[in-house]
């Protein structure tokens, strides 16, 4: 049980008043809602698949744009339709999935949903030997007309798995123009803060601020994490903790605030 204080002692955890329920954000079309979120295949702590509970807890986020792990596409519990296609319906949102296992009863992966207008959209392989098969998504939007680029991913459980993966990210990464404002996020399930795919993605993008998502029931771990590029660009980051989201699965949701550039365009302009 050290796990936890190493991270005390060498990542600046965010602050108390920080997390959900603290102070109401003002909606502000010109700044990125983002949110990220493992919904655990919609199996909450009761073991229970509610997707109708997970879609009250995306509404609850208040996030325009949400990156989603562990979407299965089996029928969900409330109709025949699939969890995304039913969470797209019940958020008014739009989905852009990014399956990543395929077995006999349906498909299963992370998952994007936004209200902005999607630009392009890339799928990238994060599949590792004979493991579990992992992707990420790589969707640019459109944020009052900036173009913000938006990576969901989900890395695996075994530290060489996370290591490879993370190598693959930022060859992904380091392909974008550095004055492209990108937004990095996802269940990233390093539960030591040295663990190297967190030092070398702090060294591409910056270290920002955390807090513990998993478990629900004692957070311990800050699995789900929000990065963005450049540093300045974030206003806010928090964990959503309410009485829904506690049982709805095993991690709480992040959201995060994020302007488009960190540099207003009339001080780019010759």
């Amino acid at each position: 049980m050290a796990q936890p204080a190493l991270a005390s002692l060498n990542e600046t955890p965010l602050s108390a008043a920080q997390d959900s329920g603290a102070v109401p954000r003002a909606v502000d079309p010109d700044v990125l809602h983002v949110g990220s979120y493992n919904i655990h295949r919609c199996v909450g702590t009761d073991l229970h698949c509610d997707v109708e509970r997970v879609a009250k807890v995306i509404r609850e986020l208040d996030c325009d744009t949400i990156g989603l792990q562990e979407v299965d596409s089996r029928p969900s519990d409330r109709s025949d339709s699939m969890q995304l296609e039913y969470l797209a319906k019940a958020t008014g949102m739009e989905p852009v999935a990014g399956t990543t296992l395929i077995r006999h009863d349906g498909e299963y992966g992370n998952a994007l949903l936004t209200r902005r207008r999607i630009i392009d959209v890339k799928r990238h392989d994060l599949s590792y030997g004979r493991y579990e098969p992992r992707g990420a998504l790589e969707v640019d939007l459109d944020v009052q007309g900036h173009t913000m680029r938006i990576f969901v991913m989900h890395l695996g459980l075994l530290p060489s798995e996370r290591r490879f993966q993370m190598r693959k990210v930022l060859e992904a990464l380091r392909r974008i123009p550095p004055d492209q404002p990108v937004v990095v996020l996802g269940d990233i399930n390093e539960w030591l803060p040295l663990g190297r795919p967190l030092r070398w993605l702090h060294n591409l993008l910056g270290k920002p601020p955390w807090q513990r998502t998993f478990p629900v029931w004692a957070p311990m771990f800050a699995l789900d994490r929000v990065w963005v590029r450049p540093v300045g660009s974030l206003l806010d980051f928090r964990v959503h903790r309410s009485p829904l989201s506690r049982r709805a699965s095993d991690h709480y949701p992040v959201t995060a605030r994020v302007l488009p550039a960190a540099v207003p365009l009339r001080e780019r302009e010759p």
